[in-house]
Order: structure tokens, then sequence, then C-alpha cells
């Protein structure tokens, strides 16, 4: 049972950290670059849901996917 909670904990934490690069990368984009539209934003986001949701599923599945384990395992 800890073992699933580290992992929800490090799920989290990679969350944040591919939320906040999402959201930098469109943040320079819109302004150094050229303003993204509002559907192809949504659709980003939409794509970093899915990614999370899938994520989450394997982590609460037990694993399976190396990239997911928290570095001490």
């Amino acid at each position: 049972m800890l073992g699933m909670a580290i992992g929800v904990l490090w799920f989290l934490i990679g969350v944040i950290v591919l939320a906040g690069v999402v959201y930098l990368a469109i943040w320079v984009i819109e302004n150094f670059i050229r303003p993204i539209p509002e559907k192809v934003k949504q659709g980003i986001w939409v794509i970093v849901l899915l990614l999370a949701l899938i994520a989450l599923l394997v982590v609460l599945s037990g694993g399976g996917v190396q990239g997911l384990r928290p570095p001490f395992h």
C-alpha cells in the first residue's frame, strides 16, 4: 500500500512538472513567435490530460512502465 501511495505522489509531481513545461512552452510561443488559436491550446491540454490519465492508470495498476516508477525502486 505504501508503494502505491509513493507511486501516486511521484505521479502528481510528474503531472505538475508536465503542466508547467507545457504552460511555459505555450507562453513562450505566444509571446515571442505568434499567437496560438484557442482550439489548438485546448487540444494540447486534452492530450496532456489523456497522457496523465493513462499514467495514473498505469501507476494504480501496479506499474509496468519503468519510466513511471520512482528512481529508488
